[in-house]
């Protein structure tokens, strides 16, 4: 077969020596990549038609035949997450519904091989994240736009940089956008366990604001509250004393300011617990819909203390707001992630193990974010 090879200028290839993944530095991952050939053999994980994952989605080798485009770029997939919102898609009842057929997977974090001429922004060995959701990070390559992705750190673990864009940004701007928090301000939150509600406890600490976390009742329950408080968790609450309003547990909030922003993922009854606690006008916020029941308020919560129910969804934020903007976001939570003030809890399983790490994604009481990751 005839083989094209594409052969780059070393000096081009500083920038591995900066990076590190897994603990390794990036020289040592690759060392060897100074040529990329076609045509490339890429792995992907697509669908054809909605469904339920297990049964729609499956891995298939797809061609890269010529070096990117103009404005395009070569990437290689280094890590790339199974988020629920991932699953929600691929079935069909998100909000972004993607051509079929489609690549699953939002988030991720790649390694540039190849770069179109027109592109100056960007050297080989940078490291790229979608710039906006369903890009299809589930595949070992991929050439896209160079405005498909935007530029990240890559002095990091490469599976902090991969999980990066979601969920700490969902934190970041659900404590920025709704109350000017203070120091000593209090923020309530169910879900706290999420990757979003692992986030909020860390950010939150750094600013010098409190947070109660309701984290639902499970058999490792005593091992997750404790990783909670070591990040910074003022009080852990079981769900059901809080939905049952166990006395003692009331009193541990009442000891507490009321707290000025509510966060909800989870619905139900726990989310109407959140209501009742929150402070007079205080908003709160749902986010997420894990328990798959609709949010109920006491109309007397919205009478008399003037709750203010909002919504936030992450994509809508990127869609009205600038690539500057998201970026500045970005590039703060990377430089949290760098000092150790922003660490993240992962799983990481073989791209080749693709269908077993679906499996685990599924599974109930997880405490950890299952990453894809690849050779």
């Amino acid at each position: 077969m005839f083989q094209r090879v594409v052969c780059l200028p070393s000096a081009r290839h500083s920038t591995f020596l900066a990076g590190r993944a897994w603990g390794r530095p990036a020289a040592a991952r690759h060392s060897a990549r100074f040529c990329t050939s076609y045509p490339l053999a890429a792995q992907v994980a697509m669908y054809d038609k909605t469904g339920a994952v297990h049964k729609v989605t499956r891995v298939v080798e797809q061609t890269i035949a010529e070096p990117p485009a103009s404005d395009q770029i070569l990437v290689k997939m280094l890590a790339a997450p199974i988020n629920p919102a991932d699953f929600n898609m691929i079935e069909g009842v998100y909000s972004i519904k993607p051509s079929l057929p489609a690549v699953g997977g939002s988030e991720g974090v790649g390694e540039v091989l190849a770069l179109g001429s027109n592109i100056t922004d960007l050297q080989v060995g940078d490291w790229v994240i979608p710039a906006q959701p369903a890009l299809g990070t589930w595949r070992s390559h991929l050439v896209c736009d160079r405005a498909d992705m935007h530029k990240v750190a890559n002095d990091i673990p490469a599976v902090s940089a991969a999980t990066v864009a979601v969920n700490p940004c969902t934190a970041f701007r659900m404590l920025e956008d709704f109350v000017k928090l203070k120091e000593g301000d209090v923020v309530i939150q169910n879900g706290c366990n999420s990757g979003v509600g692992l986030a909020v406890v860390q950010l939150a600490k750094n600013r010098g604001i409190r947070t109660i976390n309701i984290l639902r009742d499970r058999p490792n329950y005593n091992e997750i509250s404790e990783r909670l408080q070591s990040l910074g968790a003022d009080l852990v609450l079981s769900q059901s004393d809080v939905i049952s309003r166990e006395r003692k547990v009331m009193d541990m909030i009442s000891a507490l300011p009321a707290p000025v922003l509510g966060l909800n993922c989870v619905g139900g009854r726990s989310g109407t617990a959140i209501a009742c606690l929150v402070a007079d006008r205080a908003p709160l916020v749902t986010y997420g819909g894990m328990s798959r029941r609709p949010v109920s308020v006491p109309t007397g919560r919205l009478i008399f203390n003037d709750l203010q129910a909002r919504g936030f969804w992450l994509s809508r934020w990127i869609d009205e707001h600038s690539a500057e903007e998201r970026g500045e976001m970005i590039q703060a939570l990377t430089d949290l992630m760098r000092e150790g003030k922003l660490v993240s809890f992962t799983e990481e399983r073989p791209f080749s193990e693709f269908p077993a790490a679906l499996q685990r994604a599924t599974e109930g009481f997880r405490d950890k974010k299952v990453v894809l990751t690849f050779d």
